[in-house]
């Protein structure tokens, strides 16, 4: 019931872009006729009977009498949310929260929006944004009890009501063409995510055995080419095996972006703005676990766009702008990760008034000076926050640097650009999966350690004379017309480096969002790809290391989070330091 709630949602949004759209009209009322029969089934005659009045909404917008137009499609919206709350409490329920108890109906007010929609008139009173509504204990709302569905059924349903207050979303999207759905559902199978997960982490087992085998001393100096034939053939099904198990777990970002639609309708009709959202690249596929987690990021950033960022169409026609503002959210694959995109045509950021805000909250001393991108990011600081007054919205300095967080939790990184007047955007890269990488083994002394590729420009031998010290600004490297800080691993790991001189050791460019540095390492290894581990509770208290993984010999090499290497301040080497972490 709630894949066809959320169905019916993309459908409308389709109508208020196409009105006369056949196919949008006919997939919501075959929702809505499918709700209606499986209430009426399980003897919900409230909901039943409700979610027959909206079918015979759409019976007649269907038929022609009556025209799309935003009454009709406010009633549908605010009436499937209504069936969504009561879904979902038949879910609790089943489940064993408040079981038995009677669920009341809102539905007069909707009701009233559908009957008016119906006679061709105006809304009994304005109608307010559709966002998904609670019911609301009235003497007259008509109920629909569980008691007997909640004793019949023995397997808790899964249904559970958003964490956030953010508008219910849709996720799937009308059909195109009947008869291409109904063939494309045929090549799908449910199943337990979770015997997903556990079939990856078995075939990365797989990996690291094979790993073993194949870098043993014995198959290395094994004359047998039978054997050495074999060994090639086991690496070339395992890779093929790990890939194949990976992509299991990818799936597209269009539903995440898609969910999107919804909420910027809301918002818009709650700003009373008129915004246009722009999805691209919905095709782009990213694992799993990433797509959940991204939704709460991406859903603050876009309110922030349409509250901060966009103006009113009366201030957008002043500034000589379309009265119609767009956001764009996009995705692509780059460099071996993915790239979201979070851009719109409004304001832009104001510098001035973002370090005015800080050192008024006390977050920053005003006798810091801050180039451009540095002033930008002050707009991650807890606590601040430029809107002037506080609303459900935003405006109390909570959200953006819970949304930087969260994007480094999932080993990413966030980047602002912005005009004033012209724009912003962030623009957010992320790895394809979770659970593996590309990574570069490097050496430092008698250890080896990972560089995710992803964080990786380029690699190089300095030469001699090419590294040059520079007063109260450590050594530098000339790379590409440009002069590059050299931060020495060894320096920052605190463990001794055979490289005494950089013409020793291999230049690693690495880049952490619009800092570029030069990692300087004793020697490069070779590109792998990683099964990570997590490294757990002893390594908890440090940012150095991201995770760990079995290379082929067994040994275990330390993963190191970029971000923090390029942050953390460069120590010489001196008798006796230690690495204060645990030594693998």
């Amino acid at each position: 019931s709630l894949e066809l709630l959320r169905s019916i949602e993309q459908a409308v949004l389709t109508l208020e872009e196409s009105p006369t759209a056949a196919e949008a009209i006919n997939a919501i009322f075959r929702a809505f006729h499918t709700f209606k029969g499986s209430a009426g089934f399980l003897q919900l005659d409230a909901l039943r009977d409700f979610a027959h009045e909206l079918e015979s909404l759409l019976e007649v917008v269907r038929s022609g009498e009556v025209k799309v137009s935003r009454p009709v499609i406010d009633s549908i919206l605010a009436g499937a949310d209504v069936l969504a709350e009561c879904t979902r409490e038949v879910g609790l329920q089943v489940g064993g929260v408040n079981a038995g108890q009677p669920i009341p109906v809102p539905s007069g007010p909707v009701l009233a929006l559908v009957r008016a929609a119906l006679r061709g008139e105006a809304p009994p009173v304005a109608a307010p944004p559709a966002v998904a509504a609670a019911p609301v204990e009235t003497p007259a709302a008509p109920q629909a009890t569980v008691a007997a569905l909640t004793e019949a059924v023995a397997t808790p349903a899964t249904a559970a009501a958003p964490a956030s207050s953010a508008p219910a979303a849709a996720a799937a999207p009308a059909p195109k063409a009947a008869a291409p759905a109904h063939a494309a559902a045929d090549n799908f199978v449910r199943l337990d995510a979770s015997k997903l997960d556990d079939l990856v982490n078995l075939v990365g087992e797989l990996v690291v055995a094979q790993a073993f085998v194949v870098e043993s001393g014995e198959v290395r100096a094994s004359t047998n080419l039978e054997l050495a034939h074999a060994v090639r053939k086991l690496a070339r099904i395992t890779r093929e095996l790990q890939h194949n198990a990976m992509s299991l777990r990818m799936v597209p970002v269009g539903g995440l972006f898609r969910k999107m639609t919804r909420l910027v309708r809301d918002l818009a009709a709650s700003q009373g703005k008129q915004v246009r959202l722009v999805l691209k690249g919905e095709d782009t596929e990213l694992d799993r676990q990433l797509v959940e987690k991204m939704g709460d990021p991406l859903i603050h950033m876009i309110r922030n766009s349409v509250d901060h960022g966009l103006e009113t169409a009366e201030q957008r026609v002043a500034a000589g702008k379309d009265p119609t503002g767009t956001i764009e959210l996009s995705a692509a694959h780059r460099h071996g990760g993915i790239v979201l995109r979070v851009s719109d045509d409004g304001r832009g950021l104001n510098v001035e008034r973002l370090r005015a805000k800080a050192i008024e909250k006390k977050l920053l001393d005003p006798a810091v000076q801050l180039d451009q991108q540095a002033a930008l990011e002050l707009v991650f600081l807890p606590g601040l926050s430029t809107a002037t007054a506080i609303t459900d919205i935003s405006g109390r300095g909570v959200g953006m640097d819970v949304v930087r967080g969260h994007i480094e939790s999932l080993r990413g990184h966030v980047h602002i650009e912005s005009e004033l007047g012209a724009g912003a955007a962030f623009t957010i890269r992320l790895p394809l999966t979770l659970a593996l990488i590309d990574g570069l083994l490097v050496g430092l002394g008698d250890e080896r350690y990972i560089i995710p590729a992803l964080a990786v420009r380029e690699t190089f031998r300095p030469k001699p004379g090419a590294v040059s010290t520079v007063h109260e600004q450590g050594e530098m490297v000339a790379f590409r017309g440009e002069q590059l800080p050299v931060i020495r691993l060894g320096h920052v790991l605190r463990r001794p480096a055979r490289a005494v001189q950089p013409e020793q050791g291999i230049i690693v460019v690495v880049e952490s969002g619009n800092t570029v540095r030069a990692l300087l390492v004793d020697e490069f290894l070779g590109k792998r790809e990683i099964i990570i581990k997590n490294m757990g509770d002893t390594f908890a208290g440090q940012t150095l290391v991201a995770g760990g993984a079995i290379l082929g010999d067994g040994s275990v090499g330390l993963i190191l989070d970029v971000d923090s290497v390029v942050r953390a301040p460069r120590m010489p080497v001196t008798a006796g330091t230690t690495m204060q972490m645990v030594k693998v």
